[in-house]
This record gives structure tokens, C-alpha cells and sequence, in this order.
């Protein structure tokens, strides 16, 4: 059992911890900083041995189980589980476990949602564990989601078995609609505040200029602090920057410590558990998973790295961005805990009022390809207990992903993401290292990258040893999409490309030259550059490990290693293919090899038959039938047509959806012959699209011509919105109503005896009650020989002239 009172003495969690419920899933709900990751834990411990004692009084069988308690971070496993070793004076019941690294411990255990997943596959009861407490569940990792929703499902079947969630925010509500749980509050005093705004230029870029300002507040805040301050920046290389700048600011006498997740267990231990007012630089790590004691001032960057992808590229990474109201509100209480605090954000209160609300779901935008098999693996239905359902289109190619690899629970249970686990499997134990380094998110080169030995022997005993590899066919397996080719004119010839430079403050330069960022096309069809100081640059394939985006959007390779063009090869497959396209009405071939989307060859081959046929079909697709030369009969029918679909609808066709390979094949199997396009007559084709029996119709629905009432019969022109006919104004006397066809009235143009238009109508009648008086004042003394009546209603329609009237 644990002195609970030893352990909370001065936590404000150990006030309520009285209330905490002994059974049942539970939502724990308490600021950062109160001690509910210290806490919590060993008092779920001591009701586990209590509720043992209680089943075995009354001959229930039982037996005391492990509390395991996940922790978002490998360094917030490491702290919380030493300070509860302190704290309890009882080391041997505490332990912890994360990838390559165990301390074995018989009552509470910190591990990483990782190393719980992959315990939860192996052993979907949890044998030996009474219940699960989820800590930091308001910062939605995505392992964390998962992790929930299993032992959710868990907690359904065994009723000896707890699920606690713990919150830092007031989104509690949520988890508790989603556990079925009651929410156990505890409220923190924050002392009095005082925060203020210093916003500089170059913040959403990451400029140095905006950085070295933090370092400056920072400085000014520590010599005016009595405590400790700590910074908030986004990431590792904004921590190491920092430092720097503040260790020419401050004086010895004011020590500067780094704070993040790559640290070893001793740097952080230093960084947390020293006494001196000091100041610390940290990325998100310090807003709630990790508590710093002493600090009494926040300087705040208002910056956090999240995670974004990009559908249409199928890429995924990590970006800077501003960071959320909740998260910064979170990182402003850490300098209230232990008295008056003083904040500043580096960004102005417009930009606050700006951010989102709360830390975007991680399932919503990361890569989803270890989620789907982790959940594949589970069995999961469509039930699954989760907060957020993730997108159909991620997680549609996040199994397209696992079904090339050959995903299986074997990959599942490998401590390592699927692609990785994937090409381990292929290689065997020569590719050990290489997966290590990568398992580690090297920069740069990958073969000058420190290789963890404890992983990479871990690695190696869980498969055969196969035979040495090279690190560029390890890498290839895992992302073959991923293999690139140099975009340049020749080995030393670099060019930029114009649509994919690096972003700002990327590090990489747009120049070209010496020093040029190069540009690699992927087999993906993705352009993405290496920075300028790579000692990559000279290259000519690479095998990519990490691509991640800029903030204006563009691909940058963080992470590859070289690779020969036959290895490369080998990854991605090489299809050998012949098409044809049409230019300037011929038909000209090309043969292609092609790794993916990049181009190795291309030749010039003549095009028959089939391959032929299908050119032109496909030309039409793209492009429509106007490489075709179409006559007056031709061009009229297609517009009859399109009309008749417009308003009757189907079966009258749509030329412009219609397959060519079908309505056109006799003149595709012509043109293939040899025959020029512009000796084809589309409209024979046009006639094999209409509808039978609706075709028996078309001159009723849509004709061709319409009689006027000289006898005569003139061309309907169906070219435009509606039908058109020209006919001499004498030939349509006493015609008074416009015919109608397709929902529309022929539109009349009236024309003189010498063919020139007088007029425009669709109302006849209204034209020969009013216009047809000034056009017939105007016209007669012009056109003397031709009939003028007065009366237009009752004159005889006629092509002739007077003279030839009166004769007959």
C-alpha cells in the first residue's frame, strides 16, 4: 500500500483524492501542476488492494492487479515514474517501460500508449491489470485515442477492470459522455497573473530575428523574477536556438536549461530537479505533461508543431503553427502554481483571439497507416469507442499502404511504424541499424546518423539474420514512393524548379549555383527539394525517409540516403508502356519506362491499330471532338441532340459524355487504318447514338427544317440557345405563332428580298400588329417589285415578285 499522505503532501489533487471513486470508469478533471499524474496512480494502487482484500473475505477469487498509467512522452514516463519512486520511498513498486528501456515495478507501471497497444495485441485481457489510467487525454495523440477506445472495449467485457482518464481542460465533459464515466473535479487556485503582450516581426515565418526577441524577454523576465522562468517554443531546433541566444544575455549566475523529448534521462533530470532559479527553454512537453517546479514566469512564443497532410500528395508532416487558446491558457498557468505570476506572449491579443479553441484531434490529420493496422489488428468495428471518426480518405490509403506492404499481427506487434517493421521483415537483421536510425528521425544523410545500439540489437534478435544490406534499399523498402530522382540537367548542372521552393524559414536557398537546393522528383509524382547544406547534394537518386512541409506548403527532404539506380529500381518496379496522343490531327506514339512517375526513357514509336484507336479516343476525352472537321449536317445534328437531351433528358444522349470508343468506332478504326482525321464524317457516328424508338420522334421533337407558309421548308439552325429560321419576310405572311420545340419558340429572322435581315422574332403576331408598319414604309420604295400588303394577315406568302404573281 502507498502512504497516499507522504506522497500528496502539498498537492492540491491530494485534497479530493478522499472522493475519487473506488469502482467504475472514472474522467479525472485537475489543472496542470495539482499532482494528478503523482497521485492518482498510487490511490487507484491502494483501492485495487483493497477491493482484493474485500473479494477474497468473501471467498470471491482475486488477486491485487497492476495500475499501468500512459504517458504521452518517453521523457513524461521517465520523470513521472522517478518522482513517484521518490516520493513513495518505495522504488520497488513503481516502474516504467518504454521502447528499448524497462524498470520493472509490482504496483503502478508508466508506459508510452506504444507500448501499451502493442501489450494490448499480445494480451487483449490485460491479465494481472485491475485498470488504465490515460493521462493527458485532452491532448488527443492519436496512440492515446486508440488506447482508449480499446480498453473501453476491455472494460466491457471484464468487470474487474477500470479505465481512468485524465484531463488537464475543461473538455472533460466529453470523455465522460464517451467512458460513461462520472467526472472527479479538482480545482486549482491560480494565483494572480500579470500578462502582457510584445509581439515582433518574423513569428509565423520562424525567423531568427523573431527568437532572438524571446531570448530577450526571457532574459528581461529572469532578472526581474524571483523564481524560474520557462519558455515555450515549438520545437528542438527553436529550443537550441534559444539557449543560445540567452546564454550572451544573462550572467552565470542564471543557468539555462533545455527541455524536450530527445534528452537522455540524466539532461532531463537536471533540467527538472534543479533547486536555482534558472531559466528554461521547452517545447510543448512543459505545458502539461511535465510540471517544472520554481517557475514564476512564462514567455510564450504562442507556437507548436502539429501534424498535417496532405491528401492529394499523400504526404504527411509536421508544421508550425499557432498554437491554441487552451494550450496557451495551459502554458500561461504554469507561472501561477506556487504564487503571483508574470506572463508574456510573444504575439499580439488580436492573434489570441485568433487561435482555435481547443488542440486539433491528431486523428484528423496525421498519417493513419499504424492506426489501421493497430485497429485491424484489434478487430475494431465500426462501434469503436472514439472522440473523433478519422477521415475515410486517410484511412483509405492508410490501408492501400498496408495491404502493399503485407500487413499481419506479426507487423503489428514490431516496435516500429508498419513500413519500417515491413522492410525489417524483407532484410532480416542486416537492416537493423538503418531501421533504428530511422525509428530516431535522423536529419540529413541517414548513414551519418548515430544508430541506438539497444534498439538496434533489440531489432536484430526479432528476425533472421539475413546477410549485410545496404541502408538505401532499407529505406526504399519502406517508402519505395518515396524513391527520388535528381530534376537537373546532369550531375553537376542544378536547377530549381518554379513550383515547389522551399518556404520560409526553411534554411533552404532559391538561388541556383554553388549551394543550389536540389530538386528530387518521387515516384510518387511529388517534387520536393534538399537543402542546400546536405552532403546529399550530389546524388542522382536517393531513397527519402521523411519529406515534411513547409509552412507555405512546399515538400522538403528532411532525411535519405543514397541509392543505386538498380536498387531504386528494384523498390519501385519499372513499367514499360506505348501511348499515343494526337497532334495537329496525327497520331504520334512514344514508348516510356517509368519507375512510378519518373520518367527513364522516352522514344518515339510508330502507333497502330488498338494503341491508335485508343488515342484518339482518349484525345477526345481530354479534349472534346473539335480535332475533328465538321460539316454544316454534322455540327446541326449534334446541336438537335443536345437540345433533346437538355430538355427531355435521358435516353436522348449527351455527345459530350458519350464514350468515343463506342458512338465512334468505326471512323477510330478508319483513322488507326490510316485515314485522316479530316476526311472523317461525324455525322453517320451521331446517328448511332440515338435512342431507339425515340428516334422515330426526332423530326417531331427536334427537326431538321420547318415549313413556312409559302410552301417552302428553311433550315433550322439548332446551334445556339434555340432554334433559328431565316426565311424572307414574304414567304411567312400569315404565320402568327412561332412553332415550338424543346420548350423553346423558333426565333424567326426576317429577311428581304435581297437576303439581308429586317428582323428578330419569336412573336410573330406582335411583329406584323407593330414593327412590320416602319419595316414595310421603309422597304417598299427599296423593293418595289415585291409585295408590301397592308394586311400581312391575309397576304399570300410567296417567294416571288408582283409581276410573277399576277401571272399566275
Amino acid at each position: 500500500m502507498f502512504d497516499l499522505s507522504r506522497i500528496g503532501a502539498g498537492l492540491p489533487v491530494a485534497e479530493t483524492i478522499a472522493s475519487l471513486p473506488a469502482e467504475g470508469n472514472v474522467v479525472v478533471q485537475a489543472p496542470p501542476g495539482t499532482g494528478k499524474t503523482t497521485l492518482i496512480p498510487p490511490a487507484l494502487a491502494n483501492q485495487a488492494a483493497q477491493n482484493a482484500t474485500q473479494n477474497a473475505a468473501t471467498e470471491r477469487e482475486s488477486s491485487v492487479g497492476k495500475i499501468i498509467v500512459t504517458a504521452p512522452r518517453r521523457v513524461a514516463v521517465r520523470a513521472a515514474a522517478h518522482r513517484l519512486r521518490t516520493l513513495s520511498g518505495q522504488p520497488e513498486l513503481v516502474g516504467h517501460s518504454i521502447r528499448g528501456e524497462s524498470v520493472p515495478g509490482t504496483a503502478v507501471e508508466f508506459v508510452t500508449p506504444g507500448v501499451l497497444l502493442r501489450r494490448l495485441l499480445r494480451d487483449p485481457e490485460l491479465s494481472g491489470v485491475a485498470a488504465v489510467a490515460i493521462d493527458e487525454v485532452h491532448e488527443r495523440q492519436l496512440d492515446t485515442d486508440l488506447v482508449l477506445g480499446m480498453c473501453l472495449e476491455l472494460a466491457q467485457l471484464r468487470a474487474d477492470f477500470r479505465v481512468i482518464a485524465m484531463s488537464a481542460t475543461v473538455d472533460a465533459q466529453r470523455f465522460s459522455q464517451l467512458m460513461d464515466a462520472p467526472v472527479h473535479v479538482t480545482e486549482a487556485a491560480i494565483h494572480p497573473l500579470e500578462i502582457s503582450y510584445a509581439p515582433a516581426p518574423g513569428r509565423a515565418a520562424g525567423e531568427r530575428s523573431f527568437y532572438r526577441h524571446l531570448a530577450q524577454q526571457a532574459a528581461e523576465q529572469a532578472s526581474a523574477s524571483a523564481g524560474s522562468t520557462l519558455v515555450f517554443v515549438p520545437g528542438v531546433r527553436e529550443v537550441n536556438q534559444v539557449c543560445a541566444e540567452l546564454t550572451t544575455l544573462v550572467d552565470a549566475n542564471t543557468p539555462v536549461f533545455p527541455l524536450h523529448g530527445q534528452q537522455t534521462t540524466d539532461e532531463q533530470d537536471r533540467t527538472l530537479y534543479t533547486d536555482s532559479r534558472r531559466i528554461v527553454v521547452a517545447t510543448s512537453i512543459a505545458e502539461s505533461s511535465l510540471t517544472v517546479p520554481g517557475v514564476r514566469a512564462v514567455v510564450d512564443a504562442g507556437l507548436a508543431r502539429l501534424p498535417r497532410r496532405d491528401a492529394q500528395r499523400g504526404m504527411s508532416g509536421l508544421v508550425t503553427a499557432s498554437t491554441s487558446k487552451s494550450s496557451a491558457d495551459q502554458r500561461a498557468g504554469r507561472a501561477g502554481r506556487e504564487g503571483p505570476g508574470t506572463v508574456v506572449r510573444c504575439y499580439s491579443q488580436e492573434d489570441y483571439q485568433h487561435f482555435a479553441p481547443h488542440i486539433s484531434p491528431e486523428i484528423l490529420s496525421a498519417d493513419l497507416t499504424q492506426a489501421a493496422l493497430f485497429l485491424d489488428t484489434w478487430g475494431a468495428g465500426h462501434d469503436f469507442p472514439l472522440l473523433d471518426q478519422p477521415p475515410a480518405t486517410a484511412m483509405a490509403a492508410a490501408r492501400t499502404t498496408l495491404q502493399r506492404i503485407g500487413a499481419s499481427k506479426e507487423l503489428a506487434l514490431l516496435p516500429t511504424d508498419p513500413r519500417l517493421g515491413a522492410a525489417l521483415l524483407r532484410y532480416g537483421s542486416g537492416a537493423a541499424e538503418t531501421i533504428a536510425k530511422l525509428d530516431e528521425e535522423p536529419r540529413g544523410d541517414i548513414t551519418r546518423a548515430p544508430a541506438p545500439k539497444r534498439l538496434v540489437q533489440r531489432l536484430a534478435k526479432l528476425v533472421p539474420d539475413l546477410g549485410p544490406v545496404d541502408p538505401g534499399a532499407v529505406v526504399a523498402a519502406a517508402y519505395p514512393e518515396q524513391v527520388a530522382r535528381a530534376v537537373s540537367a546532369g550531375a553537376s548542372g542544378l536547377r530549381t524548379g518554379s513550383n515547389s521552393g522551399a518556404g520560409s524559414g526553411s534554411g533552404a536557398s532559391p538561388s541556383s549555383g554553388a549551394g543550389t537546393s536540389r530538386e528530387y522528383l518521387l515516384a510518387s509524382g511529388t517534387r520536393a527539394r534538399l537543402l542546400s547544406d546536405s552532403s546529399l547534394a550530389d546524388a542522382e537518386w536517393l531513397a527519402v525517409a521523411e519529406i515534411s512541409l513547409s509552412n507555405a506548403g512546399n515538400a522538403i527532404i528532411r532525411s535519405a540516403a543514397r541509392i543505386t539506380e538498380d536498387d531504386a529500381l528494384e523498390a519501385t518496379g519499372v513499367e514499360e508502356t506505348t501511348t499515343a496522343t494526337v497532334d495537329g490531327g496525327k497520331i504520334r506514339g512514344r514508348k516510356r519506362r517509368r519507375a512510378g512517375a519518373i520518367e527513364l526513357s522516352s522514344t518515339p514509336v510508330q502507333v497502330t491499330g488498338d494503341a491508335a484507336a485508343e488515342a484518339v479516343a482518349e484525345s477526345i476525352r481530354e479534349h472534346g471532338l473539335g480535332l475533328f472537321e465538321w460539316s454544316a449536317s454534322a455540327s446541326n445534328f449534334s446541336a438537335r441532340l443536345r437540345h433533346l437531351h437538355e430538355y427531355y433528358g435521358s435516353p436522348w444522349p449527351d455527345v459530350a459524355a458519350a464514350d468515343p470508343a463506342m458512338w465512334l468506332a468505326p471512323e477510330l478504326e478508319q483513322i488507326a487504318a490510316g485515314t485522316a482525321i479530316s476526311k472523317i464524317d461525324l455525322y453517320p457516328a451521331l446517328q448511332r447514338l440515338l435512342p431507339w424508338p425515340e428516334a422515330t420522334r426526332l423530326e417531331e421533337l427536334a427537326p431538321e427544317r420547318v415549313p413556312v407558309p409559302s410552301g417552302r421548308s428553311v433550315w433550322l439552325d439548332w446551334s445556339g440557345a434555340r432554334p433559328v429560321a431565316s426565311a424572307k419576310l414574304q414567304e411567312c405572311f400569315g404565320l402568327t405563332e412561332s412553332p415550338m420545340y424543346c420548350g423553346k419558340r423558333v426565333q424567326f429572322h426576317l429577311l428581304s428580298p435581297a437576303g439581308r435581315p429586317l428582323a428578330i422574332t419569336d412573336d410573330l403576331a406582335s411583329f406584323w400588329s407593330g414593327p412590320y408598319v416602319g419595316v414595310r414604309a421603309e422597304m417598299r420604295g427599296r423593293y418595289p417589285k415585291h409585295p408590301w400588303p397592308e394586311n400581312p394577315w391575309q397576304a399570300t406568302a410567296t417567294a416571288k415578285t408582283n409581276a410573277k404573281l399576277r401571272k399566275n
